[in-house]
C-alpha cells in the first residue's frame, strides 16, 4: 500500500530513559547485537512514569517513520518515531498501548510516498489474510523443562539416536468447524497429541515446518513474512512456548525449519522495506530468485547478517528449541543457483560461490556452536559443497549436521525400480557408504519427495497390494541400517496414499487397515531396535561402525552389513532381500563364531518364543568370511541378528591353573 503523506512531518521526541543505547546501534552496526529482537520491534516500557510499548525499527533510506494503529486510527504522522543519529534506527513510543494490539510502520519513502509495513521483529502477526503486526508478551512463561536443557547440554549429539519426525502441524491433524473452516488446532492441543503419537512411535525429535509467520498456507511456511513470530494459525506465541515445554517435559526434542535464503515479494513485509531495496541485494541478478519469484537477503550488509543471527538465536533462546534445519542451502552458496550464463554475477575471484553467505554460515555457526549447550543446526544442502559440517576454523561451515540428498534421490532410484531390473542399479543402494564419514550427515525420506506428482511412499513401491509394503519394509530397514541420523516425514510411517497436500490431513484411519498396520508396527520396531542398540548410532561419522558382508551380491539383489558400537558387544547383522524369490538355502558370511540372535524380520521384532531365534555360525568359508550363518531368507526377507564379536578371556592351562593355585596356598 502506498500513499502521499496524509500529516505534515513533526518532530519526534527522544525517548528518556534512553531505551536503545550507543553501545546497541553499535554492535547492530558491526552485526554482532546478538540480541537484537530484545530491543528492536515493540517491548512494554515506560516513559516518564507512563506505560506503553516502545517500538524501534531499522529503515535507513527513510525520510520519516510513524507507528499506526488502532489508537490513531491507523493515521500516519500522528506518532512520529525519533531517528538515531546515523544508525537508521528509528524509534517510538505508544502511552497506554499493551500486549495483544495490532500494529505496523508508515514510512514515508524518499520519493514522498507513504508505505505500510508489518514490524520485522515482530513477535506475533495477524491471522491471514490480515498483515498487521501484533504486540506480545514472550517473557513472561514460565518454563518447567529444566531437566531437558540440563542433559542436552551434558550429551554428545553425534554419540546420540536422533530419530526425526518431519512434521507440518496445519496438515498433521485438522478439526474444521463452521468458525474454523480451515480446521488449525492450537499448539496446545497438538501438543498433547502430537506426543501421545511420536512417544508411542519411538522418534527422538520432531522436525516442525511453517512456523514462522507466512502469508501463504501453499509456501508450507517457507516464504516467511514474521521471522520472530509463531504463526497465529496455530495461537499465540505464549501456545507455541507451551507445546515446546511440553514436548519436551516428555522427552522430545524439537527442530524448526528456518528459511534465511529468501523472502516474499509482499508489499507488507522486507521486500523494499523502506522503499528501496533494504534486506534484499539490490541488483536483481543477486536480489531475486528467478525460479521462485523471491528476494534474497543481502547477506553481505552488517544490518541484515544481525536480523537473520539474532533471529537463529531467538528461537534458541526464547523458544527453547533445541535445533534449526536451515533450507536451501545451495541457493545461498552458488550465485549462479537457477540461472543461466549471463544472468549472475561472479564473486571478486571470478567463480561462483556466494563469499557474503559463505563468511554469514561460519559466522552464525560459530556462535551456536560457542553456546555449549547441545544447539545443533542442519543443513539442507543438496550439492557436494565440501565440509558443510566441518569447523569454521578447519574451513567448514559450521553445520551440526547436513541432510543426506545423495542418498535420498539414489535410494528412491532404486526403490522405484521392479524387483527383476534393481541387480543393474546395485550401487546406487552401496554408494552412499563410500562417502558417508566426509560429513555428518542425516538420512531423510523429507516432505519434498512426496508432493508434486511425486507419489507416496507407498506408491512409489513397484507391485500390488503386499508387495509394495513388504518393498517399503525392506527399504526402511536399509535405511536404519545405513550410516546416519534418520528423518522421516509424517505419513510415511504408515503408508499414506495420497500425497501430501497441506490442505487436508492425513489419513488416520488407514492405522486400522491390515497393511498399513503392519507397515506402522514394523516402523515402530525400527525405531525400537534404533534407539536400543547404540550400533545403530554410535559410531554414524565412522569407518569403525559399518563393514559390508557382501556389497556385491547383485544378481539376487541382496544386501548384508554390520553395525558396530566399537566395544564388539552387540553388534548386528543385517541381511536384505529386496526380490520376492525366496532363498531358502542362504547362507551369509559372518566375522566370528558363536551364536547369532534373530531380533527382526520382515514382520517386526521377534519375540514369539515358538519362533527358532538363535542360529549357530558354522566353520566354512563364506562372502570371504571364515564363518556362516545358515538363514532360509524369504522373498523380500529383513533380517538382523544380534552378535558379540568381543573375544572372550583365553582359559588358563592346566599348569598355569596349578601354578596359580599354589601361589594362593604359599599366601
Amino acid at each position: 500500500m502506498a500513499e502521499k503523506s496524509l500529516a505534515s512531518k513533526k518532530p519526534a521526541v527522544p525517548l528518556d530513559p534512553v531505551f536503545i543505547t550507543e553501545m546497541d546501534r553499535y554492535l547492530f552496526g558491526e552485526g554482532r547485537n546478538y540480541k537484537c529482537y530484545q530491543k528492536m520491534g515493540a517491548h512494554k516500557a515506560k516513559l516518564n512514569g507512563v506505560s506503553g510499548m516502545h517500538f524501534a525499527v531499522w529503515a535507513p533510506h527513510a525520510k520519516a517513520v510513524s507507528i499506526v494503529c488502532d489508537r490513531n486510527e491507523w493515521q500516519p504522522g500522528r506518532n512520529y518515531m525519533m531517528p538515531l543519529e546515523t544508525s537508521g534506527i528509528f524509534e517510538g513510543f505508544m502511552p497506554d498501548m499493551d500486549f495483544g494490539e495490532l500494529y505496523k510502520y508508515a514510512i514515508e519513502t524518499q520519493s514522498g510516498d507513504t508505505i505500510f509495513k508489518a514490524d520485522p521483529y515482530a513477535f506475533s502477526a495477524e491471522l491471514r489474510p490480515g498483515t498487521a503486526s501484533r504486540t506480545a508478551d514472550i517473557d513472561s512463561f514460565i518454563w518447567h523443562d529444566e531437566a531437558w536443557m540440563k542433559d542436552r547440554a551434558s550429551r554428545d549429539t553425534y554419540r546420540e539416536p536422533l530419530a526425526i519426525y518431519e512434521c507440518h502441524l496445519g496438515s498433521w491433524k485438522k478439526e474444521v468447524t463452521p468458525d474454523n473452516p480451515d480446521g488449525f488446532i492450537n499448539y496446545r492441543k497438538l501438543a498433547k497429541e502430537l506426543v501421545e503419537y511420536v512417544k508411542w512411535m519411538g522418534y527422538t525429535h520432531v522436525e516442525l515446518m511453517g512456523i514462522a509467520e507466512h502469508p501463504f498456507d501453499g509456501s508450507w511456511g517457507y516464504q516467511v513474512s514474521g521471522y520472530y513470530a509463531p504463526t497465529s494459525r496455530h495461537g499465540s506465541p505464549q501456545d507455541f512456548q507451551w507445546m515446546v515445554d511440553y514436548l519436551h517435559e516428555n522427552g522430545i526434542g524439537v527442530i524448526l525449519d528456518w528459511v534465511p535464503a529468501h523472502f516474499p515479494k509482499d508489499a507488507f513485509a522486507l521486500a523494499d522495506f523502506d522503499g528501496q531495496p533494504l534486506y534484499e541485494y539490490p541488483d536483481p541478478r543477486m536480489g531475486e530468485h528467478p525460479d521462485w519469484g523471491t528476494k534474497i537477503f543481502n547477506y553481505g550488509k552488517n544490518e541484515v547478517k544481525n536480523f537473520l543471527i539474532g533471529n537463529a538465536l531467538y528461537w534458541y533462546d526464547m523458544y527453547h528449541i533445541d535445533g534449526l534445519r536451515v533450507d536451501a542451502v545451495a541457493s545461498m552458496l552458488y550465485l549462479d543457483y537457477g540461472r543461466k550464463d549471463g544472468e549472475w554475477i561472479p564473486n571478486k575471484y571470478g567463480g561462483n560461490g556466494n563469499l557474503d553467505a559463505i563468511e554469514f554460515f561460519k559466522h552464525l555457526n560459530s556462535v551456536i556452536r560457542g553456546r555449549h549447550d547441545g544447539s545443533i543446526i542442519i543443513a539442507e544442502e543438496s550439492t557436494a559443497w565440501p565440509k558443510i559440517t566441518a569447523a569454521p576454523e578447519d574451513g567448514g561451515l559450521g553445520f551440526t549436521y547436513k541432510w543426506n540428498m545423495g542418498w535420498m534421490h539414489d535410494f528412491l532410484d532404486y526403490m522405484k525400480l521392479d524387483p527383476l531390473f534393481r541387480k543393474n542399479a546395485h550401487n546406487k543402494m552401496t554408494f552412499g557408504m563410500s562417502y558417508a564419514t566426509s560429513e555428518k550427515f542425516i538420512l531423510v525420506l523429507s516432505h519434498d519427495e512426496v508432493v508434486h506428482l511425486k507419489c507416496s511412499m507407498i506408491e512409489k513401491m513397484p507391485g500390488l497390494g503386499h508387495d509394495k509394503f513388504a518393498n517399503l519394509k525392506a527399504g526402511y530397514l536399509f535405511m536404519f541400517g545405513h550410516a546416519g541420523k534418520k528423518l522421516l516425514f509424517m505419513g510415511q510411517d504408515f503408508g499414506q496414499y495420497h500425497e501430501w497436500d497441506e490442505k487436508v490431513q492425513l489419513n488416520w484411519e488407514l492405522c486400522d487397515q491390515p497393511y498399513n498396520r503392519e507397515l506402522m508396527l514394523f516402523v515402530r520396531d525400527l525405531l525400537a531396535m534404533y534407539t536400543e542398540y547404540p550400533a545403530m548410532y554410535t559410531l554414524d561419522d565412522s569407518w569403525d561402525g559399518f563393514e559390508w558382508i557382501n556389497a556385491d551380491d547383485a544378481d539376487r539383489s541382496i544386501f548384508s552389513f554390520v553395525r558396530k558400537d566399537g566395544t564388539g558387544k552387540h553388534d548386528l547383522l543385517f541381511v536384505i532381500n529386496f526380490t520376492p524369490v525366496e532363498r531358502a538355502d542362504y547362507m551369509v558370511g559372518v566375522p566370528c563364531p558363536g551364536r547369532y540372535t534373530l531380533i527382526l524380520n520382515e514382520n517386526g521384532a521377534v519375540k514369539d518364543a515358538q519362533v527358532k531365534k538363535l542360529y549357530t555360525a558354522h566353520k566354512g568359508e563364506c562372502d570371504g568370511r571364515p564363518y556362516h550363518v545358515n538363514y532360509p531368507l524369504p522373498g523380500y526377507g529383513c533380517a538382523v541378528f544380534r552378535f558379540n564379536e568381543a573375544k572372550p578371556a583365553a582359559k588358563k592351562s592346566g599348569t598355569a591353573r596349578r601354578k596359580t593355585k599354589a601361589k594362593t596356598k604359599t599366601k
